[in-house]
C-alpha cells in the first residue's frame, strides 16, 4: 500500500467520502443519554476523530504505539464503569458508549480499553490492597503504566477453570512458575495480574486460586509478542512464561481468593464486549451506506439498486438489534439487576450480528471491501477476536443454556 494516502478507517479514500459521521440511530436509542454522559461519549468522539491514519498504519504493519494507546488514560477513558472513590465515576451506559466508540474508530484501541481498564484497573480496584491501590491504580487509570491481566494460558483457553500455573509459599517470598497466553500489554513493560493456583499442600488455602500484581521487569518473568496475527494487529499480545518467579508475601491481592473472583471480572466485561461489537457493526454499517450512496455502476449509484437497498435494510434491523441489547444492558447494570448471563446474552448476540454486519458490508463494497484503507475489512478481521475472547460463542451459549435449563452442559 502506498505511503501517500493510509486514511484511518472510515476516513475519506480516493473518489468517495466515508468519514462523515452518519450517527445512526434509527429507534433513537441514544437520543436521552444524561448530560455527563454525553460528555465523557463526546471526549471519547474527540479522541477517535484524531486519530488520522496513525492506527491504519499500526494495524497493517502490526505495530503497537503504546504511546497512543496509553494516551486514552491522558483522555481519563479507562473507568469502564469502575466505582472506586480514587477514579472518575462512569455510568453503565457512559462506559458502555467509551467502548463503542473507540471500537468504532480502532478495533485495537477499543481492546486497550478492555484490557487497561476492564480487566486490570478493575481488578485493582475490586481486590488489591490499600497498599497496592495506593501505588498503582492512578498510574494505571492515567495510563502512566500499561497493565495486564493474565488468566488465559496455553492449554487453558475455554477451560480456564484447568488453571495450571502455580504459586507456592517459600519462607516469606511466593514463588510463581506457570505460562499465560494471549495477554494483552503482558510485554509493554507495565504489570501483570497473574492469577495462579496455590501449590502448598501444608498451606490452608492449598489449591485456592489467587491473583498476584507482577512487575513485567522482575526476574524470572519473560513476556514474548505474539507474530503472525490476522486480528487486533495494532495492539501486541503476549505469551508469558514464569519461571520460578518470586514475589514478596505483599504482592498478593487479598480481595482475590478463588476463581469466582476471576469470573467476575469477566463478567463486568462481558458487557463491554457487547458494545465493542456494536462500534465495529456502526462503522462497517455506516461505511456501507456511504459508499452505496456515491459508487456509481450501470449508471447510478449503487443506493438505487434493490438489492443494495435491501442489505442496507437487513444491516440497518441487526444494528438497531444490537443498540436496544446494549442500551437495556446499561440500565439493568445500573439498576443493580444485571446477572451475568444476562451481559453473555448480550455479548453472545452483539458479536454474531456483527459478523453478519461485516460480512454484509465488505460484500457490498466489491474488490475495495478488501482494501484496509476503506476500513470494513478491517474491522471484520477485528470481530473475529471480540467474538472469541472473553468467552467463546460456545461457552457463552452453554451458560445461558445452564441457566434456562437448570442443567449443566459443562460436564
Amino acid at each position: 500500500m502506498s505511503d501517500e494516502f493510509q486514511p484511518r478507517p472510515g476516513q475519506s479514500v480516493p473518489g468517495y467520502d466515508l468519514a462523515e459521521r452518519l450517527d445512526t440511530d434509527y429507534y433513537a436509542v441514544f437520543a436521552d443519554i444524561p448530560a455527563a454522559d454525553r460528555e465523557v461519549w463526546n471526549r471519547a468522539k474527540a479522541f477517535v476523530d484524531g486519530l488520522g491514519d496513525r492506527m491504519q498504519r499500526a494495524w497493517d504493519a502490526a505495530e503497537y504505539p503504546l504511546d497512543l494507546a496509553m494516551s486514552l488514560g491522558a483522555h481519563d477513558l479507562f473507568n469502564d464503569g469502575i466505582e472506586h472513590p480514587d477514579l472518575t465515576f462512569f455510568s453503565p451506559l457512559a462506559a458502555g458508549l467509551v467502548n463503542m466508540e473507540i471500537s468504532r474508530g480502532d478495533g485495537s484501541l477499543g481492546t486497550v480499553v478492555a484490557v487497561q481498564g476492564g480487566l486490570a484497573l478493575r481488578t485493582l480496584a475490586a481486590y488489591g490492597s490499600a497498599e497496592q491501590q495506593a501505588r498503582w491504580l492512578s498510574p494505571l487509570a492515567r495510563g502512566e503504566v500499561p497493565g495486564a491481566f493474565a488468566l488465559t494460558e496455553p492449554d487453558h483457553g475455554s477451560d480456564s477453570v484447568g488453571l495450571a500455573t502455580t504459586a507456592r509459599r517459600e519462607g516469606d517470598e511466593w514463588v510463581l512458575d506457570g505460562a499465560k497466553k494471549w495477554i494483552g500489554n503482558g510485554a509493554s513493560g507495565g504489570v501483570t495480574f497473574v492469577w495462579a493456583r496455590v501449590d502448598d499442600p501444608d498451606a490452608p488455602e492449598h489449591d485456592a486460586v489467587r491473583c498476584f500484581l507482577v512487575e513485567q521487569s522482575v526476574p524470572g518473568y519473560t513476556g514474548t509478542v505474539i507474530g503472525g496475527k490476522a486480528s487486533l494487529r495494532g495492539i501486541h499480545q503476549a505469551l508469558i512464561t514464569l519461571d520460578g518467579v518470586r514475589l514478596p508475601a505483599d504482592a498478593v491481592l487479598p480481595g482475590a481468593r478463588s476463581f469466582k473472583d476471576a469470573s467476575r471480572v469477566l463478567y463486568a466485561t462481558r458487557s463491554g464486549v457487547a458494545w465493542s461489537a456494536l462500534g465495529h457493526a456502526t462503522a462497517c454499517y455506516e461505511a456501507a451506506l456511504s459508499y452505496a450512496q456515491q459508487r456509481t455502476q450501470f449508471g447510478k449509484p449503487l443506493a438505487r439498486f434493490q438489492m443494495v437497498q435491501e442489505r442496507l435494510a437487513q444491516m440497518l434491523e441487526e444494528l438497531t438489534a444490537m443498540q436496544l441489547y446494549c442500551r437495556h444492558l446499561a440500565d439493568l447494570e445500573r439498576s443493580g439487576g444485571l446477572r451475568p448471563t444476562q451481559a453473555s446474552l448480550a455479548k453472545y448476540h452483539n458479536t454474531r450480528a456483527a459478523r453478519r454486519i461485516a460480512q454484509t458490508a465488505r460484500d457490498l463494497l466489491g474488490g475495495n471491501g478488501i482494501l484496509i484503507e476503506y476500513g470494513v475489512m478491517t474491522h471484520m478481521a477485528d470481530i473475529e477476536a471480540i467474538h472469541t475472547y472473553e468467552g467463546t460463542e460456545s461457552i457463552q451459549a452453554l451458560l445461558i443454556g445452564r441457566d434456562i435449563t437448570g442443567m449443566s452442559a459443562f460436564a
